[in-house]
């Protein structure tokens, strides 16, 4: 299931990164790894504030769509 189907207070894994190699390696350094525990904090219209690694982060529905949990 993507990220972006999460809703705001779900706590889950990141199971895979998709996406064309620029876009997961951006994604990556943000702290999206696989393994890694995200949190949404809120969602707003499309777009998704999570927390990842003690930062809260804003990420489109686009990029959302390639983080699968």
């Amino acid at each position: 299931m993507p990220l972006a189907m999460a809703a705001a207070g779900d706590e889950v894994y990141i199971k895979r990164v998709g996406g064309r190699e620029e876009t997961r390696r951006f994604l990556e350094n943000l702290g999206f790894v696989p393994g890694t525990m995200v949190k949404v904090v809120s969602k707003t219209g499309e777009n998704l504030i999570v927390s990842v690694k003690d930062a809260r982060i804003a990420v489109s529905s686009e990029l959302a769509k390639r983080i699968i949990i």
